[in-house]
């Protein structure tokens, strides 16, 4: 069955379930940095420094670990940038929210090696199997909420009726993970913000009169708030 991204948060679990997600929190910032195949009992257990038995415990196989970091790696997404962004008024400022969002959440390192989805996208897009399942629902269901944002900016007249709100929330994304590569692969510290500016163009572009002005800075300047999970310390 397909989790939402945009889940309801869970009561407090119990202690056991509790020492799991702390392992699991290291888990997703390790595989943000050396990969999810890399990702393996005996890896974490060294950098836990605990016995593998003890993760044998919570994880039985690696593929079993691999798919509880993923998801594990869902709810942080959450916490971070679906439901804030949700707190927003719909439409167009909810739209952009959830554009801005998820660049502050790279920027600010959520995850230690950045945008945990987009790498593990690119890592397992030729894998077929149980893992990479789990990395494409998760991934459709992202562009779900981006399009079901947009569908509802164009019901209350932010945006005209003729968009294709799939194929605009894809255009989004699109420049969004490209903001991320050139971050990431060249350097370049202005990345996410040509990103950003390429999005507000385009959304600006297509606002009807109806649409509230869109401010570059209307979520960003909140982000102070954001807490990041505990980051692994480099080598």
């Amino acid at each position: 069955m397909t989790v939402s991204l945009a889940a309801k948060p869970r009561p407090r679990a119990p202690k056991g379930e509790r020492t799991r997600e702390s392992i699991l929190h290291v888990a997703v910032n390790l595989a943000s940095v050396e990969g999810l195949e890399g990702l393996t009992i005996g890896r974490l257990a060294d950098e836990l420094k605990m016995s593998k038995s003890g993760l044998f415990a919570h994880f039985g196989s690696k593929e079993e670990l691999q798919l509880a970091t993923v998801e594990a790696a869902r709810q942080i997404f959450i916490e971070h940038v679906i439901r804030p962004a949700m707190a927003e008024p719909e439409g167009m400022p909810r739209l952009w929210a959830l554009c801005d969002r998820w660049a502050c959440h790279v920027e600010r390192r959520v995850f230690t090696g950045g945008c945990f989805f987009t790498a593990a996208s690119f890592e397992f897009d030729s894998r077929p199997g149980p893992v990479r399942d789990r990395i494409v629902d998760a991934m459709k269901n992202w562009l779900h909420i981006l399009s079901d944002a947009v569908r509802r900016a164009q019901q209350i007249k932010h945006l005209p009726a003729g968009i294709n709100p799939e194929q605009l929330a894809f255009e989004m994304y699109s420049l969004a993970i490209g903001s991320y590569w050139g971050h990431e692969l060249f350097g370049d510290r202005k990345a996410f913000s040509k990103g950003r500016s390429m999005i507000l163009g385009r959304l600006r572009a297509l606002a009807t009169p109806k649409c509230p002005p869109i401010a570059e800075t209307a979520v960003a300047g909140r982000h102070v708030a954001i807490k990041t999970i505990p980051q692994l310390k480099k080598s």
